[in-house]
């Protein structure tokens, strides 16, 4: 449903040249082959006439266009995460032409824990607990998208944080963005919020754990799949329906692939069907699955096992593993000795590590 950067929109100017929003020629000569729409700039070669190759631009008259225009920008926020500025257009020979992202996308001043409204974070004893509280279903407003990424932000600034669990209070883990949030006005702010969350949970180096008692639908179902562990009982279900919709999921499009196999992968957005608890666990999409009883037992036993390690080594590892996906066995290889060799061993918490090992007695964590 998103566009490409060499996709075509009709817009209503009827120059045939590169075309700027709004329609200034002079700019379009002077860009000289570049041309701006939306989040960032695209290569415009040789567009037809009446036309505007970026995806992004307002058309004048066709609503269809419109819809097609706003999930577009969804792809264009995702790129600027993966595709920097000055970088080369693969097989173009052209570079992408660096851009203010200030002039798309609000920069709310960072709250802390105390001022959320939608979010509980409270630490404990090297543990970030953050709780989902938006009742009844913990539908995803702006607010709430920006409470859990100053959360992640918060945790992973804080050198006593080993890992970050992240839970609901409500009986839904989470029903998903709150549809009511895309409007017209609202839409670039929305999927600013909503990227910066995820990009939080994929950047931060401590683990996430994630624990569901309840449905976790479209963004929901993304919250726990970007998630390092899940922990689930019966009560879970996960579903991607935004193909019922009109749309599909980026992120999940994104992930699963890396989870559960291109195969089912493609089940899962192309039906839009709910899996049970049962069978995320079967696919590899939840860790654990336990009844609703042993729930808060099985988290905190997984939780003080973990806690219990070096912080620094824990980021490591994470980044050893995460950084080695969809390279080949050799670059993965090389990826993960050059962490082992030229940072692990600079932590004093390896060398107490092989200490104790040798002195036989427990290791005592500077997390350091």
């Amino acid at each position: 449903m998103f566009l490409s950067a060499s996709d075509s929109l009709p817009c209503g100017n009827s120059q045939n040249t590169r075309c700027i929003a709004p329609h200034k020629k002079k700019a379009a000569q002077e860009k000289a082959g570049y041309s701006k729409c939306g989040r960032f700039l695209s290569v415009s070669s040789n567009p037809g006439p009446g036309a505007c190759r970026l995806i992004a631009h307002p058309p004048r008259h066709s609503s269809r266009l419109r819809h097609f225009a706003v999930l577009a920008s969804a792809l264009a926020s995702c790129r600027t995460l993966f595709m920097p500025a000055g970088k080369e257009i693969p097989g173009s020979g052209k570079m992408i032409e660096p851009i203010n992202i200030e002039e798309y996308s609000s920069q709310p001043a960072k709250r802390t824990p105390d001022q959320f409204q939608y979010v509980k974070l409270r630490f404990d004893g090297g543990v970030a607990r953050m709780t989902l509280n938006r009742p009844d279903h913990n539908l995803l407003n702006e607010a709430m998208l920006r409470e859990m990424a100053d959360g992640i932000c918060s945790a992973g600034e804080r050198d006593d944080v080993k890992l970050i669990v992240l839970d609901s209070a409500c009986k839904v883990f989470c029903g998903g963005v709150d549809i009511g949030e895309y409007t017209s006005q609202r839409v670039f702010q929305m999927l600013d919020a909503f990227h910066a969350t995820f990009a939080g949970m994929l950047e931060i180096g401590k683990p996430v754990v994630c624990v569901v008692n309840g449905p976790a639908i479209g963004g929901g179902a993304e919250l726990a799949a970007f998630g390092d562990l899940v922990i689930a009982t019966p009560k879970a279900r996960f579903a991607q329906p935004e193909i019922s919709i009109g749309v599909f999921p980026p992120l999940a499009s994104t992930i699963l692939p890396f989870l559960v196999g291109p195969k089912i992968a493609l089940e899962l957005v192309l039906t839009g069907e709910p899996v049970t608890a049962e069978r995320a666990l079967e696919l590899g999409m939840v860790n654990r699955l336990v009844p609703e009883a042993q729930l808060e037992k099985t988290v905190d036993d997984l939780v003080n096992r973990i806690n219990s390690h070096s912080g620094p080594v824990l980021t490591m590892a994470k980044k050893a593993i995460l950084g080695g996906m969809g390279l080949s066995l050799r670059d993965g290889l090389k990826h993960s000795m050059n962490i082992f060799l030229n940072e692990l061993y600079r932590l004093e918490d390896s060398q107490e590590g092989l200490r104790a090992l040798v002195e036989k007695r427990k290791p005592n964590w500077k997390n350091r």
